[in-house]
């Protein structure tokens, strides 16, 4: 080893080593081959020792890296490694998978073609997602992303999906909020969390979603449907960004190598849905990406909205303006979502976002003192009305029968005697008769309308005690 410091090790005498390579170092340590250059092989670490240092010896182990997998990784925590952080001895498992792979071949995939709810209202009907789809998650610090992915994952309970969340240089405060979210709601008994928390090894970090990739792509090769977070992908391009520059690569824009978009490319490509002849499994991606002040034309950002299938916006000013979840609807699209969308949803869903269109552009011109027409009031209380009800707290997911209830409600009118402001406690007790009355989507349309109107006939019956707005209750 000629010289080692900042997760960097620089290592000579090594000709046929290999790309993505591990090395195995004198103090027990391992490294991976990062860099070729000549006479000397650039490595990120994967361990940190006291007892490493230049002139140390190091030799090939002749493989890959790769990581345990199998069901026993549901409800534990562990490192890019597979090595446990929840104090419990190491997970026994069905075999070994390599960290990078190629992304299945076309005549392996299927269309997308069943959908993924998150139990977000406002998701589900207007920006669907569907399983095997890659939905970027996108806004600035503090607007909730982390939580509308937490909230997508716990309402996988029951649902036959098995779940893998990356947390890539987090802080552990953060680390263990998220691990006490999942385990109150029982959500750890169907996931995997993958920590490389903000002290560890810039090599880890990079490594961490190619990890939570590997865990889940085990299971969807098997037939099961996953679900995978990566909290966040701009921490991760950062991180790259670090080790290009330390093992001396030449910087392009914002500083980051040119291959940034091939990483990340690569990452989630191997996100999909495979056909019924190679299992029917699939692997939905929910990648987070930060901006600054709203600038989703930078770097990164851009790069990501042309890999994945869509993108769910956050803004600011409606989050400053009490709009949880804030999410923009004319800036985030889900581009084959609807596919699997439901056909009753779907149909509810168009003519409620017809509405929703028709008044954000209506209530521009109120802004500018602008004076109304009689007949716009209507559309312009309509839609005031509907973006209360689109409003919901979090961790409170709902099923999708609730939110068909909601969206037949809305559409007979049968909401628009009710002031905005009481409109959340009108549906308390509507989503508890909802959930207890057993109705399916395959009912009909006319089922559904009259089984609406009969739940909303006594708004003024006292509501239950501890119910939340599509919560289980306090």
């Amino acid at each position: 080893m000629v010289s080692v410091g900042d997760g960097i090790a620089w290592i000579a005498g090594l000709p046929s080593a290999a790309m993505d390579e591990v090395l195995l170092l004198e103090d027990g340590s391992q490294a991976l081959v990062f860099d070729l250059n000549q006479g000397l092989l650039g490595a990120i670490l994967l361990h940190d020792t006291e007892g490493l240092t230049a002139g140390s010896t190091v030799r090939r182990a002749g493989r890959p890296l790769s990581t345990p997998v199998g069901d026993s990784l549901l409800g534990r925590v562990v490192d890019p490694l597979g090595l446990p952080l929840d104090g419990l001895p190491p997970p026994s498992h069905n075999g070994q998978q390599r960290l990078e792979g190629p992304s299945p071949a076309i005549i392996r995939r299927d269309f997308v073609h069943q959908p993924l709810y998150t139990g977000i209202k406002i998701v589900d009907a207007l920006v669907p997602i569907g399983k095997g789809q890659r939905q970027l998650i996108i806004g600035d610090e503090g607007l909730g992303r982390s939580s509308l992915a937490i909230d997508a994952v716990i309402h996988q309970r029951g649902q036959d999906v098995y779940c893998v969340y990356v947390l890539i240089g987090q802080k552990r405060s953060t680390v263990v909020n998220t691990l006490q979210i999942l385990r109150d709601h029982g959500s750890l008994e169907y996931t995997c969390v993958v920590v490389a928390e903000a002290s560890a090894l810039p090599g880890l970090k990079h490594l961490a979603p190619y990890t939570g990739c590997a865990i889940a792509e085990f299971w969807m090769e098997r037939g099961r449907d996953t679900l995978v977070v990566y909290d966040d992908l701009s921490t991760h391009a950062r991180t790259y960004r670090e080790l290009s520059l330390l093992l001396r690569r030449p910087p392009g824009r914002e500083a980051y190598p040119g291959d940034i978009f091939s990483i990340h490319a690569g990452l989630l490509e191997r996100s999909t849905c495979l056909n019924a002849a190679h299992g029917g499994g699939s692997m939905s991606a929910l990648p987070i990406v930060e901006t600054q002040q709203g600038d989703i034309a930078s770097y990164i950002p851009t790069n990501l909205i042309s890999i994945t299938d869509g993108q769910i916006y956050l803004d600011a000013d409606l989050f400053a303006a009490g709009f949880r979840p804030a999410i923009d609807i004319a800036r985030s699209v889900s581009r084959i979502g609807g596919r699997a969308q439901h056909p009753a949803i779907k149909a509810e869903a168009g003519r409620m976002k017809l509405d929703y269109l028709q008044f954000m552009e209506l209530e521009v011109f109120t802004r500018f003192g602008a004076k109304l027409d009689a007949a716009m009031e209507k559309p312009l209380r309509r839609g005031r009305l509907l973006r209360e009800i689109l409003k919901q707290d979090r961790l409170a997911p709902l099923p999708v029968e609730c939110q068909m209830a909601w969206l037949v409600a809305f559409n007979d009118g049968l909401l628009d005697p009710i002031e905005p402001e009481r409109v959340g406690e009108a549906l308390n007790r509507f989503y508890v008769r909802a959930r207890e009355s057993g109705l399916s989507l395959e009912a009909s349309r006319e089922g559904w309308s009259l089984a609406v109107a009969d739940w909303l006939g006594d708004l003024k019956a006292p509501l239950p005690v501890g119910r939340g707005v599509g919560g289980e209750g306090a």
